[in-house]
């Protein structure tokens, strides 16, 4: 019997997402049969680096995201600190952890509060029992609960003005810490906004103290504590959703995991199938330009980003997107909270993903509990100052060296490669989350993680923009100026 042809969507642009995305679809019977991502913005800031002085990269890089910012010049100065052999001492890595961790915390709330719920104040959803409380809450513009996550999160950057100087764009992240010293008066106003947004979360987001959120060791212990209430708290109201619109059933991924690691998770690849944690290996990194479009010395073997290259090439036969795929060992991972909670071994979010694997519904979750965890660990990084101790080191750079810069930003695992020749920089290569999750074909026409976890998606007759596509599409949250350069 033969195959009934496809039908072509073409989705995008995307609102609420930064920067420019466009997805398209082949559909049949209903459902989403193939999808290509498309970033069709080219930015360049790799090409813009070279021949500059090195530590023009801790300027120029935060540019490249206003919300990103902290998670780029932290990456920067890895890279530069590993290329001096210099390291941060207590209190610059601390101060350097904290703005890393305000910036990734407060990219959750905006996407959940402003990006994510908004969603299901759509007409589409009226006749839900739960819809008349979702729109008080979560509709754009005029949310209850979104209005008040705006003002919380406004006030939790104070905390990154007080480390940084100001957001976004902050200039104090150096190879050897932190320019920016805290004095004994500045770490206890700290931690008085830190405690202030932890009422927040307990008042509005969770409904119920952080630590016993972070206790819920499996799905029948959230089970059970959704039941107790199901419309307390906004992680209830989501949890009453997801099972009504069966999230834990949309957006599966390839089911292998990376975290580069940071102060609250370890490196390393945890793999779905076998329920193993792996030791991260970068050597396997590659960057396949095969559907780039970028030149690609006609069709030369992917390059590791130590020594690649970004040419484009915009007439390119077979391309369809500015973002290049990259591989571990020549396979997709997916990367973000969700991969960070699995390595770091987090029992409830192991548990969702041993039943359902990686969906819209456990990206969102571990999210969410990465926001009960990690507020606390910044209480005591706090008490960990010391303000009469050095916050940074002097570093010098050779004038012959490479170095690799790893970080996790909100979105998951990001990587830059420096290459000094001369003392000046002769190559600098960017990994973002975002280009690992929503990464185009490889040679062997293997699709990226967005890509791969579209196929299956519901569209309703008569949809222009499926809401089914919306959901899996957020769920990754992406960040699309920070993926081409």
């Amino acid at each position: 019997m033969d195959t009934p042809p496809a039908t072509r969507l073409i989705v995008g642009p995307f609102n609420r997402v930064e920067g420019d995305l466009e997805v398209r679809l082949d559909l049949r019977d209903g459902v989403v049969a193939e999808a290509r991502v498309v970033a069709p913005m080219y930015r360049g800031f790799e090409n813009l680096l070279a021949g500059r002085a090195p530590h023009d990269a801790l300027v120029i890089v935060p540019r490249i995201c206003g919300i990103c910012s902290v998670s780029q010049s932290v990456a920067a100065a890895r890279a530069l600190a590993d290329a001096a052999g210099v390291q941060p001492p207590p209190n610059g890595r601390i101060a350097t952890d904290l703005m890393l961790a305000t910036e990734n915390l407060a990219d959750h709330l905006t996407h959940f509060y402003l990006f994510f719920m908004p969603d299901f104040a759509r007409e589409v959803y009226a006749r839900e029992p739960w819809f008349a409380e979702v729109r008080r809450r979560f509709e754009a513009g005029s949310g209850e609960q979104a209005r008040a996550a705006i003002a919380a999160r406004q006030r939790w950057f104070q905390i990154v003005g007080t480390l940084g100087g100001k957001w976004p764009h902050t200039h104090s992240v150096m190879p050897g810490g932190s320019s920016r010293a805290i004095d004994a008066a500045e770490r206890l106003r700290l931690l008085s906004w830190v405690r202030e947004f932890r009422a927040f979360l307990e008042r509005h987001t969770f409904a119920a103290p952080l630590e016993q959120v972070s206790a819920l060791a499996d799905e029948a212990a959230l089970q059970a504590w959704h039941a107790e209430d199901p419309a307390r708290g906004d992680l209830r109201l989501f949890l009453t959703v997801a099972a009504g619109v069966g999230l834990d059933r949309l957006g599966r991924g390839p089911g292998r995991y990376l975290s580069h690691g940071n102060a609250t998770a370890p490196a390393g690849l945890w793999d779905e199938a076998g329920a193993v944690l792996q030791a991260l290996d970068l050597a396997g990194v590659t960057e396949d330009l095969s559907h780039a479009w970028m030149a690609d010395d006609n069709g030369a073997a992917p390059r590791h980003p130590s020594n690649g290259v970004t040419r484009p090439d915009a007439d390119k036969a077979g391309a369809y997107t500015w973002n290049k795929a990259p591989r571990l060992a020549g396979r997709t991972v997916e990367t973000g909270a969700l991969a960070r909670r699995l390595v770091a071994g987090q029992p409830l979010v192991r548990a969702a993903v041993a039943r359902c694997g990686g969906t819209v519904y456990t990206r969102v979750l571990a999210r969410l509990l990465e926001l009960a965890e990690v507020v606390p660990q910044m209480e005591r990084w706090l008490g960990e100052l010391q303000p009469r101790e050095p916050f940074c080191a002097t570093d010098t750079l050779p004038e012959q060296a490479e170095g690799c810069g790893l970080t996790e930003a909100a979105r998951g695992a990001l990587g830059h490669w420096l290459r000094i020749e001369r003392g000046r920089i002769a190559g600098y290569q960017i990994v973002a989350p975002t280009s690992w999750n929503f990464s185009p074909r490889d040679a062997a026409g293997q699709p990226g993680p967005l890509e791969a976890a579209l196929v299956g998606a519901p569209v309703r007759e008569g949809e222009r923009t499926p809401v089914a596509v919306q959901h899996v599409v957020r769920s990754f949250d992406p960040c699309m100026v920070c993926t081409v350069h």
